[in-house]
């Protein structure tokens, strides 16, 4: 059988499906070496050629980093931003755990610039939520999220601890929610955010802002996420 079909599926790839699997189950980790190409055209008997095709596939993709002189070794866990979905819809995709630890859950009524995205009074109520947000215990993200307190009053620091918010509007208000409108830029982690992220001070962080509608075309959520610039993919399909 040519080597580089097994099975009727290219041989690279099966390569490729070998060290996903093993990512996948936690026997390789970030930072972790992979065998490299002589090795593992050694243990899959196939050519060199073919196992360094594998490798530089795995590369593209970020799922390993090759460094010069050193290896290949398993990346960070990268999250695309690629759909409207809630942060532990996006950690599954990468079959790691979400968890948030709330710093702050409060009422405010003097933010003005956000009751306006949500198409609310000046002085409205709002429910101000700060969570990191973490994957198997590593920080991701630092979101900040606005929500109406009186349409939404349910949606407390409790349930939030406990159940994702897209989930908790889902299935506590029925709300679905369809699309989002996002401003993003760059910045620069200040003191608190480098020590929650786990960054140094003035590491590079991506910042989005988002304006979160339902399916009805009525804004939801205002949320404003710091997100480790090393972990995220913003992955953006343009039309002439």
């Amino acid at each position: 059988m040519p080597e580089n079909r097994q099975n009727g599926t290219p041989a690279y790839k099966k390569i490729q499906a070998t060290i996903l699997r093993r990512i996948e189950s936690g026997r390789l980790k970030p930072g972790d070496a992979v065998e490299s190409e002589r090795e593992l055209a050694k243990i899959h008997e196939v050519s060199l050629m073919t196992a360094r095709h594998a490798l530089s596939a795995l590369e593209q993709e970020g799922v390993v980093q090759r460094r010069r002189g050193a290896g290949t070794f398993v990346a960070p866990p990268k999250i695309h931003f690629n759909k409207l979905m809630g942060f532990t819809e996006l950690m599954a995709q990468r079959n790691l755990m979400a968890n948030s630890k709330i710093l702050l859950f409060s009422v405010v009524e003097n933010e003005q610039d956000v009751a306006a995205r949500l198409g609310c009074l000046n002085h409205a109520r709002l429910t101000k939520v700060e969570r990191l947000r973490l994957g198997s215990d590593e920080p991701f993200a630092l979101e900040t999220c606005y929500f109406s307190a009186d349409e939404y009053p349910n949606l407390t620091r409790a349930s939030l601890a406990r159940d994702s918010l897209f989930s908790s509007l889902e299935n506590d208000y029925g709300i679905q929610l369809a699309y989002a409108d996002e401003e993003v830029d760059a910045t620069a982690a200040d003191s608190m955010t480098a020590h929650l992220l786990q960054v140094p001070r003035g590491h590079p962080l991506l910042r989005m802002r988002q304006v979160l509608y339902s399916t009805k075309g009525k804004a939801a959520v205002y949320v404003l996420g710091i997100y480790r610039s090393d972990r995220y993919n913003l992955m953006i399909r343009r039309f002439r």
